[in-house]
């Protein structure tokens, strides 16, 4: 009777709470389209979508059979998924293209290796019809060109190589050809050829708003130290092209480079400074605040200033996603509800998956939405436990430290494990190194932003931007000695893709449930820790072209080659947890190795692998236990062995041997399956 009572209870403490669990039902059926091996008919979503909304009505119109409507999230989540996917569907090229691209510059970035990126709309590709050829493609300059020469909106001819979006580079690895898809970007590629201007900048909407954007960041550089100044550039306009490569080297290795991501921070601060100075001097002007609803005006000022920032910044996923949680947020204030609280942060989250189910699978939605969720949630407790009298009153000053401590440790805890997952990387001196510099960021840099606007008309902007250099120049500073400290990375090595999401579901399960029920979260956490821990590595790696080899070594994975291949090298060995470099992996002991014959040892035995880069393997032996893999050759010769031939590889992609399964390899195409962006042919 006890258990039953008990059980009664938290079920009834659960009352209400449907708008707390709705996007995360909702993004159980985007998980779930997402999850297919085959993609789903239109008809299936359409009747996913109307069944869904049917089980909606219940809970709207008598407020009861709550978990129909979660069902019926579900529904919802899978349809708006597919919509979304098929909306947004565009030509992908189909094969590797060499010679003459002309397109409009509707975008700049930075390469990993630091070369100009550009991004090309209205593309024309001689010897390719209109219908086949993709709408965006994305560029690497392989020199830089003059200043001034390329602008916003520009177009421009060049002679460049372009290739489809790459797959991945092993089978259970992040999928570029699907985040591709979703940005329409139907091919990439490089050129060493000096780009040409086509035709002067056009005056189309996108282009004008890119072109201010430019501008102002040169604008910002100009007026600050090259360092600073490329730092300011990227978190006011989104132009990352100024920021030294060294320094966001050591802003990642100290988890400090979401300072750089335009996001829920940038957002909510420069929204906050805004509200905040506009009630002020509504609040002092004589008469105004006894007529006007100052706070409802100021609530409007800051969603307009959002709104600009937003545009200027670049409107990339993560802000548009920050601008609606701001939004949402004074909404609430504009309506004198609670701004901070779960269920506003919820239906920003319902927002923003409606609008862009896709970017569920990004780590920048993740991250910000396991922050803000965390934060709100505990500092509810905080609150509640200081009205109970439980929490001692303290000095403003220690008050003011210890929320800075628990703002940091807090958000730093609910982002580690997807930190880990996609980054595979931990920050040792992350909540030391926050905690230093976050301060610097909302006392002294965005508030410096807005005093230079003000100051601008004046030509006093000067001040504004040297109190913003001084800021980011501390920021910095943290950021080197942080990542200077022994140990600053702990590398991770990766999970199964489920193991996030089951992590993700107890941390849900603590924050958004109430009462004992929350404690039901811990183990659910634990069990995806334990899952990631005991997960396994693939004993044998094959790329996709069949060149690269990585083998299980006593110390680490062993690769074939020093050179080449050294994206796949970098993302094996950063999956492994590895923080080797491609020489030193090359050069680790197997256990036998002569030229390109390795012996690796799994449960099974000892396993020879064996790489024939000549196009005639025949009279090459094909024995038990050994893996041939021969790129260029199209038959598979007579024997036992597991032989990876060219036709295989092409259509298997990366192959992945895993212990005890020699005979049974996972590959990219098993497990991405038949989706529009894993089909290059249009």
């Amino acid at each position: 009777m006890r258990v039953t009572a008990a059980v009664r209870s938290m079920v009834q403490a659960q009352r209400h709470t449907v708008l707390l669990w709705a996007p995360v039902f909702l993004g159980m059926g985007i998980a779930v389209y997402f999850g297919q091996s085959t993609e789903p008919a239109l008809w299936l979503a359409g009747v996913c979508g109307v069944f869904g909304l049917a089980l909606l009505i219940p809970t709207l119109v008598f407020h009861r059979f709550a978990l129909l409507a979660l069902g019926g999230f579900v529904l919802l989540g899978f349809c708006v998924a597919k919509l979304q996917s098929d909306r947004v569907a565009a030509p992908v090229l189909s094969e590797d293209y060499y010679g003459p691209v002309a397109g409009r510059i509707v975008g700049f970035d930075r390469s990993a290796t630091n070369k100009l990126r550009l991004m090309l709309d209205q593309v024309h590709l001689p010897g390719i019809v209109l219908a086949e050829t993709p709408r965006r493609v994305r560029i690497v300059l392989g020199r830089a060109p003059e200043d001034g020469l390329l602008g916003a909106g520009a177009r421009i001819m060049t002679v460049a190589r372009l290739g489809p979006p790459p797959p991945p580079v092993e089978p259970t690895g992040f999928d570029f050809r699907r985040h591709a898809w979703f940005m329409g970007l139907g091919a990439i590629g490089y050129t060493a050829t000096p780009v040409v201007l086509e035709g002067p900048p056009g005056s189309a909407k996108g282009a004008l708003i890119l072109r201010l954007r430019m501008t102002l960041s040169d604008f910002i550089r100009a007026r600050m130290p090259d360092r600073t100044g490329g730092f300011a550039a990227a978190i006011l306009t989104g132009d990352r092209s100024g920021i030294d490569p060294k320094d966001l080297v050591d802003l990642r290795a100290s988890n400090l480079a979401h300072l750089l991501a335009i996001s829920g921070l940038h957002m909510g601060l420069m929204t906050g400074a805004v509200f905040v100075t506009l009630r002020f001097v509504l609040v002092v002007l004589p008469g105004v605040a006894l007529v006007y609803p100052v706070k409802r005006i100021a609530a409007v000022g800051a969603i307009l200033a959002g709104a600009a920032y937003l545009a200027i910044s670049g409107a990339s996923i993560a802000t548009q996603r920050a601008f609606i949680m701001a939004t949402v947020l004074f909404i609430a204030v504009l309506c004198d509800r609670p701004a901070l609280t779960l269920r506003a942060i919820a239906l920003a989250a319902l927002i923003v998956l409606l609008w862009r189910p896709d970017s569920l699978l990004g780590a920048g939605f993740q991250m910000s939405f396991a922050a803000t969720i965390a934060l709100v949630a505990v500092y509810a407790e905080i609150t509640r436990a200081r009205q109970n009298g439980h929490l001692p009153t303290a000095h403003p000053a220690l008050r003011w430290a210890a929320a800075l401590l628990v703002t940091s440790a807090v958000a730093g805890l609910a982002t580690a494990p997807f930190s880990a997952f996609h980054f595979n990387q931990l920050t040792r001196y992350g909540l030391l190194a926050n905690v230093l510099a976050v301060p610097a960021m909302g006392l002294l840099v965005m508030p410096s932003v807005l005093l230079a606007i003000v100051l601008w008309p004046l030509g006093l902007e000067g001040v504004g931007f040297w109190l913003m250099d001084m800021g980011i120049a501390h920021i910095l500073h943290v950021a080197h000695q942080a990542a200077a400290l022994e140990g600053a990375v702990i590398p991770v090595a990766s999970g199964p893709p489920w193991v996030l999401g089951v992590i993700a579901f107890g941390g849900l399960i603590t924050a958004l449930m109430r009462g004992p029920a929350r404690g039901l979260g811990v183990p659910v956490v634990l069990a995806g820790v334990l899952g990631w821990g005991i997960a396994d590595r693939p004993v044998v790696l094959v790329d996709p072209d069949g060149r690269l080899i990585g083998v299980r070594g006593p110390e680490g994975r062993v690769l074939n080659k020093t050179r080449g291949a050294a994206f796949a090298a970098r993302v094996w060995l950063e999956n492994d947890g590895d923080s080797g470099d491609q020489a030193m992996a090359q050069s680790r002991p197997a256990v036998s190795r002569e030229d390109d014959v390795f012996k690796v040892r799994d449960a099974s035995g000892e396993i020879t692998v064996v790489l024939v880069a000549k196009e005639d393997a025949r009279g090459q032996a094909c024995l038990k236990n050994t893996i041939l893999i021969l790129p260029k050759t199209p038959q598979r010769p007579a024997g036992d062995c597991v032989a990876l031939t060219a036709g295989a590889l092409v259509e298997g992609g990366a192959h992945a041997f895993f212990e005890g399964k020699l005979s049974a390899p996972v590959t990219t195409a098993e497990v991405t399956g038949d989706r529009p962006w894993t089909r290059t042919a249009r």
